[in-house]
């Protein structure tokens, strides 16, 4: 299973453009990898979904730090809690937090007119 991980991550980056070894500033290889799985679970396991999905985190991470990343990612999964609990609430109704959304949903619709 690393094995596999450190192929599709080290593939990613050379099909990015990037080299070997240059990921994305700030972004862990397990973050990339993750991401880029289970957007080949979406989009087909192919080398062609490969470089279309490492393509797609590539310019999230250019636009999102990871830190904002992490955070949009955790509001996202906030929302997703069944429940009226005023914790959870707060995910789904405070501007701070819809801007979080709205900063990642933006990268990942341009990513996908860039990269699919």
């Amino acid at each position: 299973m690393l094995l596999a991980i450190a192929w599709a991550v080290g593939m990613a980056a050379v099909l990015s453009g990037r080299g070997a070894g240059a990921a994305p500033v700030g972004y862990p290889t397990e973050a990339l990898a993750d991401y880029v799985f289970g957007c080949m679970a979406t989009n087909g396991q192919t080398q062609e979904a490969l470089h279309r999905c490492s393509c797609s985190i590539d310019h999230i991470a250019d636009k999102l730090s990871y830190d904002e990343y992490v955070q949009a990612e955790t509001v996202l999964r906030m929302q997703q809690v069944p429940g009226g609990d005023d914790r959870i609430t707060m995910f789904r109704t405070s501007p701070w937090a819809q801007q979080m959304v709205d900063r990642l949903r933006q990268a990942q619709v341009e990513a996908e007119g860039k990269c699919f």
